[in-house]
């Protein structure tokens, strides 16, 4: 895709090396990176930026820069910056949100109602088992499951929600371009061409120990609710869990054995006022009124912007359009997604993404996983 004019300016703030928080306040005052870009030295500092992050904007370097402008060229490679509409609502609302987001993938993904679920790298058999169940039962529900891409838990929630048909997403502590353990390489080519990467990191970024932490602040920023699984008493998933619920969003953990040493920090978790779930459903009914209020506040984005949805009870699309088809497999009776997959006989994606489409028109309700029309 043609890279936009604006990205360039982008990255060059993002490659000056500036903390995030600077450049969300030079953005907000110049209202995009090219203003930004323009304004110089002397107004870059005045918003806290260092000498050395002044000179690196004014004299990027060509080769890093190149890079990024390149990743950007491919078609399904996005850039997302603070001022721009695509931004995830969601993340806005965190202590420290990115400035400057890549996206591999679906950009949209990063809208969906979403359960972070988390756990060990070191997972047991029954630990990812649990990982996969919860994931499919998830996705099926509608919800879009996002996880870090670590190996154990994170990679088994993955893969499972891909199986399901479902949407993922997976929040890297590397660049968008570099597989971080390299064995998953083959499920990251997956979730790019079926959900979503996504880092705050340019392109040929590596793993760097220091990234990790922060990455978790994004991935517990995107969801909902984080579901921890299995957890260390020192692991990332406790620091993702802290985060989310410092962001005021749910914490559910499953309970392990008091034997098994990745329950520890589950237990930990629970002592200190997380949820403990036992069933998928469980997560699913505490976080429909959530997932309701973002929907919410989602069409109302829509209708403030100049692709107003249509009007409640007018016809959804042409007559033969997949969403037509599950317009019909929809009737005033609360039906489960399952059941629409059947009737419609469209993929459990097709069916998640139509139906969150449909509930921000305004044409469906949706409670406790099931839905119905509003209407005719």
């Amino acid at each position: 895709m043609p890279v936009a004019a604006d990205h360039e300016s982008l990255l060059r703030l993002l490659h000056g090396g500036a903390p995030a928080s600077a450049l969300r306040r030079l953005l907000d005052t110049h209202g995009g990176a090219a203003a930004a870009v323009a304004a110089g030295p002397r107004d870059w500092a005045s918003h806290g930026l260092g000498a050395g992050a002044c000179n690196a904007i004014r004299h990027p370097d060509a080769a890093t820069l190149g890079r990024s402008l390149h990743w950007l060229e491919d078609d399904g490679h996005h850039l997302l910056g603070w001022g721009d509409d695509g931004y995830p609502p969601l993340l806005r609302r965190i202590a420290s949100p990115p400035a400057i987001l890549f996206v591999a993938g679906d950009p949209g993904l990063l809208w969906r109602p979403a359960v972070a679920v988390v756990g060990s790298r070191a997972a047991t058999a029954g630990g990812r088992a649990n990982g996969a169940q919860f994931a499919t039962a998830l996705a099926r529900a509608g919800l879009c499951v996002a996880s870090g891409l670590a190996a154990g838990i994170d990679a088994a929630a993955h893969a499972a929600t891909l199986e399901a048909g479902g949407a993922t997403v997976a929040v890297l502590g590397t660049g968008p371009d570099v597989a971080y353990p390299v064995r998953n390489r083959p499920l990251m080519a997956r979730i790019e061409a079926e959900g979503a990467l996504v880092s705050e990191h340019p392109p040929g970024t590596g793993p760097l120990r220091a990234h990790f932490p922060s990455r978790n602040r994004i991935l517990a920023g995107l969801a909902l609710g984080t579901l921890v699984i299995e957890a260390a008493l020192q692991s990332g998933a406790l620091i993702t869990a802290r985060l989310a619920a410092e962001a005021g969003r749910e914490v559910f953990v499953l309970p392990g054995s008091i034997h098994n040493p990745m329950a520890r920090g589950c237990h930990r978790l629970l002592r200190d006022g997380a949820a403990l779930v036992e069933t998928p459903d469980e997560v699913v009914e505490a976080l429909a009124p959530v997932a309701l209020e973002l929907a919410r506040a989602l069409r109302g984005v829509l209708e403030t912007s100049a692709a107003v949805p249509s009007p409640i009870g007018t016809p959804p699309l042409v007559e033969d359009s997949d969403t037509h088809r599950l317009w019909q497999a929809l009737g005033h009776d609360p039906t489960t997604m399952d059941e629409l997959v059947e009737r419609s006989g469209l993929t459990a994606a097709a069916v998640s993404s139509m139906l969150l489409a449909l509930e921000l028109e305004g044409r469906i309700a949706a409670e406790h996983g099931r839905y119905s029309r509003i209407g005719g």
